[in-house]
């Protein structure tokens, strides 16, 4: 197991941008609806670490429903991208174990969860949170941009039933870095003011930060 990327499907074709010394922590970052882990890996060279290593999956291409059941890279079915959408569970679930494998596969090849940092952008950014608060082991953090928290209605339970002995959950201290752009007409700032609300019922609240960029739209700018 240990080394082999074929048994991770994910893993197989992702962008890995790999350290300049030993690796001794990872980046997972989690690209948006239609795109592929290219664009974040270019993105993440410009600032990346040299013992860290960035590894940038392709979301499968499925159709999504909210783009008139189009094929194209996407996480799991979007029905729409307001708090009340109906959400695609089994999909958004199916997607959080595919995440989870690769984080295993880190931790069996030598780097502690602790210095894992999940992170992604839109529904990248919304998996990352989901996958992050429901995964056993406890990460360094997470990156969440332009995103919501998928099945926000089964949290706080949700990240509390992952604990085998009924103690809390894992993830209970995770850093989260929230960033949003003031501008977005996708997912409209509130949206994440709202996320950040709740995670703050999930987690530590002081480890929940909320950053708004003045007329950013749905995209990233260098800060």
């Amino acid at each position: 197991m240990c080394g082999n990327n074929m048994s991770v499907p994910l893993l197989a074709d992702a962008v890995t941008v790999s350290g300049a010394e030993r690796e001794t922590a990872a980046v997972i970052f989690l690209h948006g609806l239609g795109d592929t882990g290219h664009s974040w890996a270019d993105a993440l060279s410009s600032i990346r670490l040299p013992y860290v290593k960035y590894i940038c999956p392709h979301a499968p291409r499925i159709p999504v429903t909210l783009n008139m059941k189009m094929v194209m890279p996407s996480w799991f079915d979007l029905m729409g991208l307001s708090p009340d959408a109906p959400e695609d569970e089994a999909g958004i679930k199916k997607a959080a174990e595919n995440i989870k494998a690769i984080i295993e596969h880190e931790v069996k090849n030598g780097i502690p969860p602790n210095r894992i940092i999940l992170g992604g952008f839109s529904q990248g950014g919304a998996l990352s949170l989901y996958t992050a608060l429901t995964c056993q082991h406890q990460l360094a953090g997470i990156v969440a941009l332009s995103c919501w928290l998928p099945l926000h209605l089964f949290f706080p339970g949700a990240a509390a039933c992952h604990s085998r002995e009924g103690r809390n959950s894992m993830n209970k201290d995770i850093a989260i870095l929230q960033c949003h752009g003031e501008m977005d007409p996708m997912i409209p700032v509130r949206f994440g003011a709202l996320t950040a609300e709740k995670l703050k019922s999930v987690v530590t609240p002081a480890k929940v930060q909320f950053k708004t960029y003045p007329g950013v739209m749905h995209s990233s700018c260098p800060q």
